[in-house]
């Protein structure tokens, strides 16, 4: 594959940023149980190696910027929920959550390496200034969530939604070990973790939010939990 040229213009920069997250991606998708080294990432960007590091350090922050942008990708998305003039439901909730962090392939095992490793092997400086920009974005959909459900509480939306992405992620992780371990525990008929994630974590989920917000009743029933903006008083 012929090597691209340097990328010059800001948008170009930003082209070239989003191409070799791109490869990451589709490297990480295809072998979700390791990292892809800066030299296949650049073989599959159709970059010099030497061009992949002038954007990333090492593999450990190009996953990190991989994970980062699935996560924006989600606030965006759940913020023009909340600006909707109307009530909003659980459905529509959950529905940006699972088509961002649960139904992308490799999302829930990209959150899984990026959660781990800036507890290691990532350096404190990048793990700090992605946890700073993270959490001025949850800061912000927490304030607009707490104007749908004003029972919240200052402070409790933001908290509501990291109780949820914790959520998201540990189950996955209880239900999804990795593959040798997975075929021991099926050989061992370990049905504890043989679950359906879709509808394990929707019910999780959902009890979360109902028992913070408005707890219901019936939890087998289709989801009654609504915000109450834009409704006349």
């Amino acid at each position: 594959m012929a090597l691209k040229q340097r990328a010059i213009a800001v948008e170009d920069k930003e082209e070239r940023r989003q191409a070799i997250l791109d490869a990451a991606e589709k490297l990480f998708v295809k072998h979700p149980e390791r990292m892809a080294s800066v030299s296949e990432v650049a073989e599959a960007a159709g970059l010099a190696k030497g061009t992949v590091y002038l954007y990333f350090p090492g593999k450990e922050e190009m996953l990190l910027a991989l994970h980062e942008r699935h996560t924006r990708a989600f606030f965006s998305h759940f913020m023009e929920l909340m600006a909707a003039d109307g009530p909003v439901g659980f459905d529509e909730i959950f529905a940006v959550a699972h088509e961002h962090f649960i139904a992308p392939p490799g999302a829930l095992a990209l959150t899984s390496w990026c959660f781990a490793m800036m507890d290691r092997g990532m350096p404190l400086e990048a793990a700090v200034a992605f946890k700073l920009r993270i959490g001025a974005i949850v800061a912000a959909a927490g304030t607009a969530l707490e104007r749908h459900f004003p029972t919240l509480g200052s402070g409790n939306g933001a908290r509501l939604l990291q109780h949820s992405l914790a959520l998201i992620v540990g189950l996955w992780q209880f239900v999804h070990p990795n593959q040798r371990f997975a075929r021991a525990l099926d050989r061992a008929g370990a049905k504890v973790f043989m679950r359906d994630y879709d509808h394990e974590i929707r019910a999780a989920i959902y009890a979360l939010w109902s028992g913070t917000i408005a707890p219901l009743a019936d939890m087998d029933a289709k989801p009654r939990l609504k915000s109450v903006r834009g409704k006349k008083s």
